[in-house]
């Protein structure tokens, strides 16, 4: 059992699953056709990860996008929710970098404990435990990412009632890292995704001070039986108020 703790073995492991798949990405980009591309790197940084936890955690639990749900998970104390490849359109796009790989750590009455977000494109890996707080007052016009694919019918509500600038970007992790990182002030989601999608961005931008949620406010639950978990709200604390309230009113 490696005795790191488990956010410095999360942000290990998201490091080398990345690794893999920039090699991977270098070496075949162009002998393979894209679709193959994501599913070889899907696979891949799957099995790296999952070999991985088996020698470096051996006593707990798994939740991966890419294997089959072990619903024995239900009834483990320690879950590891992770993405291999999150962002495979993104990935098998030539020159794109927003996808990043998720490692995070779920215990039975706390939540996400220990969170990793790897963006190999740029070289980082965001950490819960080495990630810095954001302070400091709030530029106009606010920044939102949402979903340069799907954005949600709410973002017209968002620019015209905020006045904010609305950026289009991949993966979640990209969009969640962005919001870490200070380069946007908010993410917001809905239509579709997975705990895998958000574990990891939700625990390193907890670790930031950020206000996470579900669009109505209700808080992100993770390891449940349908591990299904359609929308989110990453932002700046100061901003959750409004930007919720705004959200409130799209709905009705």
């Amino acid at each position: 059992m490696n005795t790191l703790s488990d956010a410095r073995l999360a942000a290990e492991l998201a490091a080398e699953a990345g690794e893999l798949l920039l090699t991977l990405r270098a070496a075949e980009e162009e002998l393979i056709d894209g679709k193959a591309l994501g599913r070889k790197g899907d696979q891949l940084a799957n099995v790296l990860l999952l070999d991985r936890l088996s020698v470096d955690r051996p006593n707990d639990s798994v939740l991966s996008e890419e294997s089959v749900d072990d619903k024995s998970r239900l009834n483990a104390s320690r879950v590891w929710i992770i993405d291999p490849l999150d962002g495979t359109r993104e990935f098998s796009m030539p020159g794109r970098g927003d996808w990043a790989v998720h490692v995070a750590l779920w215990e039975a009455g706390q939540g996400i404990t220990a969170a990793a977000v790897a963006m190999p494109v740029l070289g980082t890996v965001h950490a819960s435990d080495d990630v810095a707080v954001l302070s400091g007052p709030v530029d106009r016009p606010i920044r939102i990412v949402v979903s340069d694919s799907r954005p949600p019918a709410f973002t017209v509500d968002l620019e015209a009632r905020l006045g904010a600038r609305i950026i289009g970007m991949g993966s979640a992790g990209a969009k969640a890292m962005a919001v870490v990182r200070g380069d946007a002030d908010a993410y917001v989601h809905a239509g579709g995704q997975w705990e895998w999608d958000s574990a990891a961005p939700v625990g390193v931008a907890l670790a930031a001070g950020l206000h996470c949620s579900r669009i109505d406010g209700s808080p992100l639950r993770y390891n449940e039986s349908h591990p299904y978990l359609p929308d989110l709200v990453i932002c700046r604390r100061e901003l959750a108020a409004s930007i919720l309230e705004v959200l409130a009113a799209s709905q009705v």
